[in-house]
Formats: structure tokens, sequence, C-alpha cells
């Protein structure tokens, strides 16, 4: 697997959500966000979609929107990594 990260929000704080990536081998979207636990709100999700026993729902802010385009676009830069921790093969 090799993830193209796309953006994260403006506002976040050093090394920490939210953020989306794009898994290049099959283009699929990966978000990183804030894991929702609240059972009124899980269940209000249920009932549009039933949750699945391997499936999370996390919430993104509504500034991720443009960052969510340019993944869905395709207009992000390939191979792109993130301000996170690399390892040491990424610094070589």
């Amino acid at each position: 697997m090799k993830l193209s990260f796309v953006g994260i929000t403006s506002n976040t704080p050093v090394n920490e959500c939210p953020a989306v990536f794009v898994d290049e081998d099959t283009g699929d979207f990966w978000f990183q966000g804030e894991t929702v636990t609240d059972p009124a709100a899980l269940a209000e999700v249920a009932s549009h979609s039933p949750i699945g026993a391997n499936e999370s729902i996390v919430k993104l802010p509504p500034d991720m929107a443009s960052i969510i385009l340019e993944a869905v676009r395709g207009t992000y830069e390939r191979g792109r990594r993130g301000p996170g921790r690399h390892g040491a093969e990424d610094v070589a």
C-alpha cells in the first residue's frame, strides 16, 4: 500500500488530525479525524446506514471540504508526505 497525504486543516496542532489520504494502489480515500463515540450520534448514523462490526464513524470539520475535493479530483501531489513522524526509510 502507498498512501499519499492530501491535506490537513490549517488550524490543526502539529502532528495531529484531521487529515485526508489516498491509497495510490486502490484509489481508496482514508480519513483521519475525531472518532465518534456518542451513542445518540452513532444511533442516528445507524438509522441511515447500519454500522458494520469493522466500521468506525469519523467526524471531519467543514473546512476539510476543499481537501476532500482535492482527493476526489485527483489534483493532490502523489506520494506527498504529511507533517507527522517519518520512518528511517523516509529520511534517507
